[in-house]
Parts: C-alpha cells; sequence; structure tokens
C-alpha cells in the first residue's frame, strides 16, 4: 500500500493583502497529478486544509473541486482528513455523508459517548487496498483542545500522578493516542500497519519564523516524541511549515507546507511525502518537491541602508513574459536609522514598470540592549512577540543567559492567572 502525506495547505490565505488562489490551484493540480503518476492509495492531509476557520467559498470550492478531480483520477483513492488549529472541526465535518461516498474521511472532532468517555471508534479509519480490502488502520487524531483529552484519572485508592497533574495537556494527549492505539491493535490483522495522525508541536520541533500561529504559551504545546507507540508504522503530522524528522525518527515527519506561507520560508524546499507500507511497518518514505509557481524574492538578501536597498532594486533582473498572476512576491529589506517618511513611495518608484508585487517592506532598528550588545529586530518581529518570548529577552538582558525552566513556567503560570481575571 502507498501513501501520500501532506498538511498545511491554507487555502483562502492571503500574503500581505495578495490573493493566492492561482498559486493553490497550481499546487491541487500538481497534487492530482502526483496521486496519478505515483499510483498512491490513501492519501493524509494532516490538518490546516484552511487559513482561517470561516473560510471563504471560494476555498471551500477548491477543495471539494480538487476531492472530486482526484477520486475521478484514481478511483480507488481514499482520502483521510483531519483538522487542524485553523480549521473549524464543524465545518469541515459538515458535508460528511456527501465525502464519504466518494472515499473522503474527515475527522475534526473528538466526541464522548454517553458515558462521557472518547468515542475512540471515531478516530480509527481503515485504510483500504485497491480490492476494497483492509490493508492498514489510521489513528485520525485532530488538532486537540483541553476539552478533547480524556479524563485523567488516579489509581483506585491513590493520589494522581505528580508529572500528570503539572502538565495534563501532554499527558492527556499522550493517554489519548495510548487508547486509540490499543483499539488499533484489537481490530489490526498480522502484517497490518498502523499509522497514526496528528495536528501538534512536538518537543524540538522546527518552526517556521513568522507564518506558524502559536498553539499556547509557556511550553505545554510541545509534546514528546514517545508519545507514539513503538508499533506504529509511521505518524503523518501537520502544523509546522518545514519538513522534518522528528526526534531523529526516520517514520515520525512533518511534510511542511506544500507553499511558502511567509518569507521567512522563502529557502524551503517544500514537499510532500510518500509512504510505502510493507506489511507492517513502513518501507521507504521519499519526498516529492513541490513547483513553485510564483516566486519569493528578499531584496536586499540582509537589511540594507535605503540607498543600497534601492539601487538593489534596480538591477532587479525579471522576466517581463510571466503573466500578472505569476508575478513573483517582493519583500524589500530597509536598514533605517530613524523615520523615513517618504519611504513607500521612494520604493514604489524605483519598482514602477517592473513585472513584480511589492508585498512587505521590512524597516529595520536597531535596538540597544542592557549588555551594550546591538540585536536588530522587525516591526513584524516586534509585533509576532507572545509575553513569554519578551520574558526570554528581557532575562537575557538582565542576567546574559538563558531564562530556567522554572522561572518560565512560573511566568506562564502567572500570565495565565492574570489573563484569567481579566474582564
Amino acid at each position: 500500500m502507498r501513501l501520500l502525506h501532506t498538511s498545511d495547505w491554507h487555502l483562502g490565505q492571503t500574503l500581505h493583502n495578495h490573493d493566492r488562489t492561482y498559486e493553490h490551484q497550481c499546487f491541487l493540480d500538481w497534487l492530482a497529478d502526483t496521486l496519478a503518476e505515483e499510483q498512491i492509495d490513501v492519501l493524509l492531509i494532516a490538518g490546516d486544509i484552511f487559513d482561517t476557520a470561516n473560510p471563504s467559498s471560494s476555498a471551500q470550492r477548491q477543495l471539494y473541486r480538487f476531492l472530486q478531480q482526484a477520486r475521478t483520477r484514481v478511483p480507488h483513492l481514499q482520502v483521510v482528513v483531519i483538522a487542524g488549529n485553523h480549521d473549524s472541526p464543524g465545518r469541515l465535518e459538515a458535508p460528511t455523508p456527501l465525502l464519504e461516498a466518494h472515499g473522503t474521511i474527515v475527522v475534526g472532532n473528538v466526541l464522548r459517548r454517553g458515558d462521557g468517555e472518547i468515542d475512540l471508534e471515531r478516530l480509527l479509519v481503515p485504510l483500504r487496498d485497491r480490492d476494497g480490502n483492509t490493508a492498514a488502520w489510521c489513528l485520525a487524531v485532530p488538532f486537540l483542545r483541553p476539552g478533547d483529552l480524556p479524563r485523567l484519572r488516579a489509581a483506585e485508592g491513590s493520589e494522581p500522578a505528580e508529572d500528570s497533574v503539572r502538565d495534563p495537556y501532554m499527558h492527556g494527549t499522550a493517554l489519548l493516542y495510548r487508547q486509540a492505539h490499543a483499539l488499533a491493535r484489537e481490530r489490526a490483522a498480522e502484517g497490518q500497519a498502523i499509522v497514526a495522525m496528528g495536528h501538534c508541536h512536538m518537543a524540538k520541533g522546527q518552526a517556521s519564523e513568522d507564518s506558524e500561529r502559536r498553539i499556547v504559551i509557556g511550553g505545554s504545546e510541545a509534546l514528546p516524541v514517545s508519545m507514539f507507540d513503538a508499533g506504529i508504522a509511521y505518524a503523518a503530522l501537520g502544523h509546522l511549515h518545514l519538513a522534518q524528522r522528528v526526534g531523529g525518527l526516520e517514520h515520525v515527519r512533518y511534510c511542511g507546507s506544500p507553499l511558502p506561507l511567509s518569507f521567512s520560508e522563502v529557502g524551503y524546499q517544500h514537499q510532500v511525502l510518500r509512504i510505502d507500507l510493507e506489511g507492517g511497518k513502513a518501507g521507504a518514505i521519499t519526498p516529492l518537491f513541490v513547483p513553485r509557481p510564483v516566486q519569493l524574492l528578499r531584496v536586499p538578501a540582509t537589511p540594507a541602508p535605503l540607498e543600497k536597498a534601492l539601487a538593489a532594486l534596480e538591477t532587479l533582473e525579471l522576466d517581463a513574459d510571466l503573466p500578472q498572476q505569476a508575478w513573483p512576491y517582493l519583500e524589500v529589506r530597509v536598514l533605517l536609522d530613524g523615520p523615513e517618511p517618504g519611504l513607500r513611495a521612494r520604493i514604489e518608484a524605483v519598482l514602477a514598470g517592473k513585472p513584480v508585487r511589492l508585498a512587505k517592506i521590512e524597516p529595520t532598528r536597531k535596538l540597544v540592549a542592557a549588555s551594550d550588545e546591538a540585536e536588530a529586530l522587525s516591526l513584524d518581529q516586534l509585533a509576532q512577540l507572545q509575553p513569554d518570548d519578551i520574558f526570554r529577552r528581557l532575562w537575557r538582558q538582565k542576567y546574559g543567559d538563558e531564562a530556567p525552566p522554572e522561572q518560565i513556567a512560573s511566568f506562564a503560570e502567572l500570565f495565565h492567572a492574570v489573563e484569567g481575571d481579566a474582564p
């Protein structure tokens, strides 16, 4: 059986107010071709299909048109979709009867039975080969919010474990995966692989600089790779936009986003992953690189004084034959000593008539820390800072070292307490 792992499409996303429908359609057309050419049996979409919980009608049409075309191109194709933190679980699941009739299973919500326990059956998806026989099983676990987790109960006559009380999110998530895996083991016949899907932030995962929404502060979103049972053949993850292995394990992967979602991803090699299941294990795991229909340019490569930046724009070589929808996006990086009221007008004057779309002007100023060391931060980067980021920076400035984990945990606890008391 052959799987294809993809995630983080973010249909409907705009790049600094520039519509990206053309780019998303190029990716979906390429993906449909790839499914046919690679003879894929199951497509795994690990969350963040849409960029917002309330996507536009055109973004929804793109998704459903693709699913229809993919099934036409590959009649035996099965598609498994989980909700990400950007998605509305209910909206994704709304057309379930129609989607299931065409081979698409969507798991957006974690539901509970009448006794209050999690309905694990909904999270277990049989994966069928082209003859219609069950050949593997998928633990389709959507993005988990605290209310989605199993209730942690102490053993009879004992107190709850200290570490589970300290980090109930991590332990609740691990427990849910263990319970779902145990059910899959009961169902799986000999030689049938068990595959996991999840949309989460794994510990030591490398995040994109400014295109990923922080799930929670204080570090509790960072889950350990140990939550996946050793018997799982492959874990298909979504949320982080950079393709990467987790914990050095070949079979636990983020495939990354198929398109760059910010200029910080300009150097990423975007991909989807092909997984060949051999019996109960993953055999070859092969990256398939996604063509980039629209280029992202950062000029200059590093922030430079305004005159040098304008000179670099003057000499910018561009393809005049490109259709307007394929013109590259441009980020101009300027190092300023002070306010520059005419900045945009001067840049636009230099770019007049050039086949390029000015998406972003990144003015950078120097901030002098208490240690007299200069650190350059852009205005956008300042806006992206979370409260714990500011705490870490202030600690480094005052003490010249990283904040101890216990101090970070105490700050997070204090922050949540104050936030909870706010009117």
